[in-house]
């Protein structure tokens, strides 16, 4: 008979605040970017907010609780495949913080989305209305790559958040896990030799 289960303290309210504030922010700007207004005003208000909570958050990955912190939850290729090969399998896998490949899958959120935030910054449509900020400190061949980069980056970023949402259901469906919930209240359920191992971890 297999131990039961211990409810673990695992995302702090700065993380849980940030993730949900983006997710907030991301689908306003993306709707304000495909829909309008002509004048992108409020898209760029939704853009600098994207930007505060993405240096914020990176901010937290160094100086944050443990969860949070890169030096955590970052790993290297062979644990990012070992732990691959157990997706299909039905077992829960009862991670302390991000799993390593959901570790990747936040990593490459903050580079798409620190490279969206400087392509809207630099960009330069030249309709002298919606000019980036700082696109008059580049060269109009920068500002318009810049330009040309931001509806793709957008769209990628998209994909990255339904892929993201697939994973949710995925694992709530595949491996009876709930991923949504410890992100609003902060805890989840994990096994004795799990717990330990994370309390034996530096803070």
């Amino acid at each position: 008979m297999s131990e039961p289960l211990q409810k673990t303290y695992v995302w702090d309210p700065v993380v849980r605040v940030l993730h949900w504030a983006l997710v907030i922010a991301f689908a306003t700007s993306w709707g304000l970017g495909k829909f309008g207004p002509d004048i992108m005003t409020l898209h760029f208000y939704s853009g600098y907010t994207v930007a505060t909570i993405v240096i914020l958050r990176l901010l937290w990955g160094v100086l944050g609780y443990r969860t949070a912190r890169f030096t955590q939850f970052v790993k290297g290729p062979r644990k990012i495949a070992a732990y691959a090969r157990t997706l299909p399998s039905r077992d829960p896998s009862r991670s302390y913080g991000h799993n390593p490949v959901g570790a990747l899958f936040v990593v490459g959120v903050l580079v798409v989305l620190l490279l969206q935030i400087a392509s809207g910054l630099f960009a330069d449509p030249e309709d002298y209305i919606n000019t980036g900020p700082l696109a008059q400190y580049v060269s109009i061949d920068l500002a318009r790559k810049a330009l040309s980069l931001h509806e793709p980056l957008s769209t990628l970023l998209l994909l990255m958040v339904i892929g993201h949402i697939g994973a949710i259901f995925w694992y709530k469906k595949r491996k009876g896990e709930n991923l949504v919930k410890p992100m609003i209240t902060g805890y989840t359920d994990l096994p004795p030799e799990a717990v330990k191992a994370a309390s034996s971890k530096r803070a």
